[in-house]
């Protein structure tokens, strides 16, 4: 929760709005001149978190240089602004809501308005997922990316990292499975000093860092490092040289998932991992005499579902066993499969009508969700797209309202298939900006198109200001075009 209060002199315009749309929100047409000499962020005697706080000093530098972009000297005033968060990650995001508060006049003078905020965020789990197996992202890329979510308050980055085109995660344990994985065994790939630099970015920024290592499918480029993983697929009675998802009937398999798990576990110090376990091909399984005689031996008959069912509870204790706790694709939920009540749900298919019922259905099963499917930004399509994310509704399903507190969060998808570091920023901001929106503000106060756009305008034109090169929403322009590189 954060509280923005300020106290200023003389009076004239209102200021441009803000994104995402605070709780509460009260300004005056009083304004109060700023002059970025004699401004400076300081702690409260009260304050909790004092000087040597990392993240507090780091932001009071960005902030300073994000509000002040021209340094021109302005009036000096007396005069204070003072925000009071709970925690030093709500004292960010309130940092945030009082940069965008700044304007200039036509003179190039600071100024800001009398203001009183109280904020504090609808969801708990705001998240934008980046594919970096499908296409390689650059560091550069990824940090870049980082910052943007930081300015529509999106505080978890899921890092889809491998996938079946490539394995670009450098592993200590494991050093064959990007060496023969990756799409080039030295520019390709993420070193663990790569890893340690995203995730100390985005710390300082307030963002989780969310690995996804996702199986038993999706798994080809796991297989050209590490033998025997995967399962041989047969033609007849004779292995056909291809291969499947990971083979879920040998020890092997398991060992060396703990050990990945493990190393995964300790470079990642989130409590959370993604274990995937969606779009399973049964086809290879189907095939393989192996694993048709293991279906036997454990009674599951024909259902493959199960054999997925009995790969993912183990899996699932592996994680649980390193005090992880696991996000699974829907998919895991839909097979009926045991995992622990802690696991939380993430919803990707479907329509509306079919993504409803399932958020009705996991949460009287008590399990918490989260929602994906109607973010699929990747989806590219002419005019504004953007009015699909921003009128979605979370908690429009048939369900008590224990079963809505269920529902943690959402994440706006960036699937690679298409993208890669030459039109990723384009393609997702400002569109992922009107789902930020929903998962922050009331729904009651967000809840027409219309009003929100030309205050989304104008926060694109400051992600612009601020060097994301957020794509236009429509005809217009900006003060501060874009300069290019």
């Amino acid at each position: 929760r954060v509280g923005v209060s300020l106290w200023p002199q003389s009076c004239d315009i209102a200021p441009d709005w803000l994104w995402p749309l605070p709780q509460s929100f009260t300004s005056s047409t009083e304004r109060y001149p700023l002059n970025p000499k004699a401004f400076y962020f300081g702690y409260g005697r009260q304050s909790a978190a004092q000087q040597d706080c990392s993240v507090l000093d780091a932001a009071f530098k960005r902030y300073f240089s994000l509000i002040f972009p021209d340094y021109t000297s302005g009036s000096v005033s007396a005069g204070q602004a003072s925000l009071n968060a709970e925690t030093v990650w709500g004292a960010l995001r309130g940092l945030e809501t009082f940069s965008q508060l700044v304007y200039q006049d036509d003179f190039g003078t600071y100024f800001v308005n009398k203001t009183e905020i109280d904020d504090f965020p609808r969801f708990q789990f705001r998240g934008i997922l980046l594919d970096t197996s499908r296409h390689y992202l650059p560091v550069q890329a990824i940090l870049k990316t980082l910052d943007a979510m930081a300015y529509s308050k999106f505080n978890v980055f899921h890092w889809h990292i491998v996938d079946d085109p490539s394995f670009p995660y450098q592993s200590r344990t494991f050093p064959d499975l990007s060496s023969t994985g990756a799409f080039h065994p030295m520019t390709h790939i993420y070193t663990q000093s790569d890893v340690r630099r995203v995730i100390s970015h985005a710390r300082l920024w307030g963002i989780r860092v969310l690995p996804e290592f996702d199986s038993p499918g999706h798994t080809q480029s796991w297989g050209k490092g590490q033998s025997d993983l995967l399962t041989p697929c047969y033609r007849g009675s004779t292995p056909s040289g291809t291969f499947g998802p990971v083979n879920p009937v040998l020890p092997s398999t398991y060992q060396f998932m703990a050990r990945l798990f493990k190393e995964v576990s300790s470079v990642f110090p989130d409590s959370y991992i993604h274990l995937g376990g969606d779009e399973v091909d049964f086809s290879c399984w189907k095939s393989n005499p192996d694993v048709r005689a293991f279906m036997q031996k454990m009674g599951f008959g024909g259902d493959f579902t199960k054999l997925e069912a009995f790969y993912m509870e183990k899996i699932v204790n592996i994680t649980s066993a390193l005090k992880k706790t696991s996000i699974v694709w829907q998919d895991v939920f839909d097979y009926h499969e045991r995992i622990p009540k802690d696991t939380v749900l993430h919803i990707w298919k479907g329509t509306p009508a079919s993504y409803k019922e399932e958020l009705s259905r996991m949460t009287k099963a008590g399990m918490r969700v989260l929602l994906a499917a109607p973010w699929y930004i990747n989806h590219i399509a002419y005019g504004q797209d953007w009015r699909n994310y921003y009128t979605v509704q979370p908690l429009n399903f048939s369900g008590t309202e224990e079963q809505k507190k269920l529902v943690i969060g959402g994440e706006v998808c960036m699937w690679g298939e298409y993208v890669d570091a030459t039109n990723l920023t384009p393609r997702l901001w400002p569109r992922a900006s009107a789902a930020a929106e929903r998962l922050w503000s009331d729904e009651k106060q967000t809840s027409s198109v219309d009003e929100a756009f030309p205050r989304l305008q104008d926060f694109r034109c400051k992600l612009v200001r601020r060097g994301i090169r957020a794509e236009p929403l429509h005809v217009g322009h900006c003060k501060h075009e874009y300069q290019g590189v």
